[in-house]
């Protein structure tokens, strides 16, 4: 890099945005199953507006645009579940879940339309690890790759019921980009040096082994994370899921998963270490835990698309251009911003 020109700096920095990303596509978390009954709607916060969450007397899951195409009727204010449709408080018009109108209850002939496609935006969704998943595309395309299997939240024998929720305000895409930041580790965190770590890029996939197998994760997209800490041949995997809520705020989201191992054994105290270690919280270690000082600087920051980085920053450029390939509606002077 040439000599930097101070001016410029200046002016740049009075020019920089804490959050110019658009949302971008993938598979992320709406809710916990166990909260959403059948026939129960409510209006939920995500991917920058507004939705109805549904589901039906049937039991599949809806997440809808909430304005009826009829005259704009806010299907989640009035609203209600009748069998497998939801149905419009204004006329009564009913949707499936996948946005076709089923019924008019006083037309005697429906809007041609209605027989050729969906007229209301709703969602692709699925219930995987007890959680239920929208694909959010801003072009409506439908999903390029399915939610992984994860033994630890789908398989019998492993435990543990922990999880957390956390607001932060910032993008998605700047909360993901400290698993590959790994020198604030040390100058953050307070951990003992900057851990060696690889990291590898293929598709929708980031893989990253960091401190020689002690932690092993992988992430799908921008919505799911799953990462495997181990110690004496004990593992403990914590699964991250952040949501999109606007442009400027997410939730991260996390549920901890351990091997079910007999009351009072080592591997269980082990396993229960590890999960407090996740969050900062272990028992006589110094290292500060993400909410205690990333919270500081993301709700704080400001984001740099040129940044000054040097040989021990990990690659930071890499994971941005790999991040880019999930705004798939921006346009080129947006992607130059991020």
């Amino acid at each position: 890099m040439g000599a930097i020109n101070l001016q410029q700096l200046l002016a740049e920095t009075k020019t920089l945005e804490r959050c110019p990303f658009p949302i971008p596509t993938g598979w992320f978390f709406v809710d916990y199953s166990d909260t959403l009954k059948a026939g129960e709607l409510r209006n939920v916060q995500l991917f920058d507006q507004e939705w109805v969450l549904f589901r039906t007397e049937g039991g599949q899951v809806g997440l809808s645009d909430p304005y009826c195409p009829h005259l704009g009727a806010h299907l989640g204010h009035g609203g209600k579940v009748v069998g497998e449709n939801l149905r419009c408080p204004f006329h009564h018009w009913e949707y499936d879940t996948a946005g076709f109108c089923k019924k008019i209850p006083y037309a005697k002939v429906m809007p041609p339309v209605t027989k050729k496609q969906a007229i209301l935006r709703t969602l692709p969704m699925a219930e995987k690890y007890g959680l239920i998943w929208a694909w959010f595309d801003p072009k409506c395309e439908a999903p390029t790759w399915e939610l992984p299997h994860i033994p630890e939240m789908e398989d019998a024998g492993y435990a543990c019921t922990r999880r957390g929720t956390w607001p932060v305000n910032t993008a998605i895409q700047e909360i993901a980009e400290n698993g590959v930041d790994f020198a604030h580790l040390k100058f953050l965190h307070g951990a003992p040096g900057i851990p060696p770590a690889v990291v590898n890029f293929e598709k929708h996939i980031i893989d990253i082994n960091m401190a020689n197998g002690y932690i092993v994760g992988r992430g799908y997209g921008p919505g799911l994370n799953v990462f495997q800490f181990t110690q004496e041949g004990i593992s403990a995997t914590m699964i991250s899921y952040t949501q999109p809520i606007t442009a400027e705020r997410s939730q991260m989201n996390m549920s901890f998963r351990y091997k079910d191992y007999a009351e009072g054994s080592k591997e269980l105290h082990i396993s229960k270490k590890l999960v407090d270690h996740m969050i900062g919280a272990a028992e006589g270690e110094e290292s500060a835990g993400f909410e205690s000082v990333d919270f500081i600087v993301w709700n704080n920051k400001k984001y740099r698309p040129n940044p000054l980085l040097c040989d021990g920053d990990g690659p930071i450029l890499q994971y941005r251009k790999w991040f880019k390939q999930f705004y798939t509606a921006a346009d080129e002077g947006t992607l130059a911003k991020v």
